[in-house]
């Protein structure tokens, strides 16, 4: 038998793959994935269950008395499945996600960082992760523990003699500050009603003013990004309780008058509340008290490690100067002896008796503070101050690599923090910031920030944070240095991207006016009409 040496066709030949439509509309591994209702038939099941009673009244399977109101008299208009196909249709789709496990995450302003599985497995263990927070007091004392280690943590990095841990996210947070501020001006009899808030604070500030009950007006920042410290100085009076100010600000600027601010607002009488959700460019390196802050909020689900997205659960504690401190929100856990006591309104007395009263029910998120205790006990002292200093090389590694093609309204404003902040500025005509974000979606990254902050025309906020690598930011910067260049050259491609994604590009106005979020079954609906 003589051996065939002619082998097997190992070169594509003819049509190329690109071009060629399948039967299933699959990709190879992309999947086209059809609405579960699409996939499901009402009259199938994957369970078995017992008939209903035939007659009103008897007595079923369940041992349940069922009387006629209580039998479904027509089809509950749910797909039924067999459990392969279920699972198969949820695996499929998770794999349509990006996630942080998947890649580069550049949102700005979001810290988007890996999170270090130990503190996870610290969450889910008994004791933290099955907590009831109606258990007695001397059952707990081990949480009760964590969570004044995390509030002395919090004490210590910010320079602030208090701090309220219930608070459940950053604007809930924000609301913890301005209730205090509003309690300290009511327990002096000052009835003050303007919040100022600069431009280039968080959106979240003039919203939670405006929610508490204060008129909030508009400090507008210099041409390098930062708060106009004399139109502040100008506007400032006896009718302004507070100024609300982001620092790192959301343009990725450390506001270098932050300590001539405060001195300014405490003298006209106001308080300073710091927007500290971007305290990860700082910690370790900054304390706000020191800067005059009188309350700040702390984003636990950015800076110290937990999953941050998808609506919670979140964290937001809140620190506060010696003025505001006796104003603070109640419970707090205290130390007294070698016993922890949850300081509640039954229990304040005279040592706390001018808090403003409770955020919440209970204590805050327990999960939140276990993930935060484990990553702060892990990283120590200097591994935190890395952390910052790591956040801040790598947002200036991007700035610096890309604003030879991309706008950097503010590069010559010195090192940004924590972020880099681009802008549409040099594209092609009728070329837009949306465009190169759907081409980042054919390259395999999530899109940047977009459109925010406002004091920037088509801003693009990148937020590379601390646990990127030099490789991982490379292949990221060359990837939005081509996609930026398709823009700049006026790529007619560019406007039809992503190509490559399980969808093509919407009509993104026509789907925020009129969105579909209902399935209906297309006859019924072709019917209706």
């Amino acid at each position: 038998m003589s051996m065939n040496r002619q082998g097997r066709v190992s070169r594509p030949e003819g049509e190329t793959a690109a071009n060629t439509e399948t039967f299933t509309g699959n990709r190879a591994l992309m999947l086209e994935e059809p609405l579960i209702f699409e996939i499901g038939d009402e009259h199938t099941t994957g369970v078995d269950l017992p008939s209903a009673p035939a007659k009103a009244g008897a007595h079923g399977a369940t041992g349940l008395l069922l009387s006629q109101e209580h039998l479904r008299g027509k089809p509950i208009g749910l797909p039924g499945l067999s459990e392969p196909e279920a699972i198969r249709h949820y695996t499929r789709l998770s794999r349509q996600n990006y996630a942080i496990d998947l890649g580069l995450f550049p949102l700005g302003s979001c810290t988007m960082k890996h999170n270090p599985r130990l503190n996870e497995k610290v969450a889910r263990l008994p004791g933290f992760a099955d907590v009831h927070p109606l258990q007695p007091q001397e059952t707990v004392q081990g949480a009760y523990a964590l969570i004044h280690l995390v509030a002395d943590w919090l004490m210590k990095l910010t320079g602030m003699p208090a701090v309220a841990m219930s608070p459940k996210a950053g604007a809930h947070g924000e609301l913890c500050g301005l209730l205090a501020i509003r309690s300290a001006l009511e327990a002096r009899g000052d009835a003050r009603s303007v919040v100022l808030v600069p431009e280039s604070a968080h959106g979240t500030n003039p919203a939670t003013a405006a929610f508490a009950g204060y008129a909030v007006e508009n400090i507008p920042a210099t041409p390098e990004g930062r708060v106009d410290f004399e139109a502040l100085k100008r506007r400032l009076g006896p009718d302004v309780a507070a100024v609300m100010i982001t620092n790192p600000n959301t343009c990725g600027l450390f506001e270098r008058d932050m300590k001539r601010i405060a001195d300014a607002v405490h003298a006209a009488g106001a308080f300073v509340y710091c927007d500290g959700a971007n305290f990860n460019a700082i910690v370790g390196r900054v304390r706000p008290g020191d800067l005059g802050v009188d309350a700040m909020h702390i984003n636990l689900h950015k800076t110290f490690s937990t999953p941050h997205g998808g609506g919670g659960p979140g964290s937001g504690p809140v620190v506060f100067s010696a003025a505001l401190a006796p104003f603070a929100p109640l419970p707090f856990v205290e130390k007294q002896g070698d016993h922890y006591h949850l300081v509640e309104e039954e229990t304040a007395e005279e040592h706390h008796a001018h808090s403003f009263g409770r955020m919440v029910a209970f204590h805050g998120q327990m999960g939140m503070f276990t993930r935060a205790a484990a990553y702060m006990l892990s990283h120590g002292a200097d591994g935190l101050r890395q952390v910052s200093e790591d956040a801040v090389l790598n947002a200036n590694y991007i700035l610096r690599s890309l604003d030879d093609i991309l706008d950097a309204p503010f590069g010559g404003s010195g090192p940004c923090m924590h972020e880099a902040l681009f802008s549409d500025d040099g594209m092609a005509e009728g070329f837009t910031t949306l465009d190169i974000a759907k081409g980042l979606i054919d390259e395999g990254y999530h899109p940047m920030t977009m459109y925010f902050p406002l004091v920037v025309h088509g801003a693009m906020l990148v937020e590379p944070t601390e646990t990127e690598s030099k490789a991982n930011l490379d292949q990221f910067i060359g990837a939005l240095r081509s996609v930026a260049a398709r823009a700049k050259n006026g790529d007619p491609s560019l406007k039809a991207a992503p190509h490559f994604a399980p969808r093509r590009r919407l009509d993104e106005t026509l789907a925020a006016r009129k969105p579909v979020l209902v399935w209906k079954d297309p006859e019924v609906a072709q019917a209706a009409e």
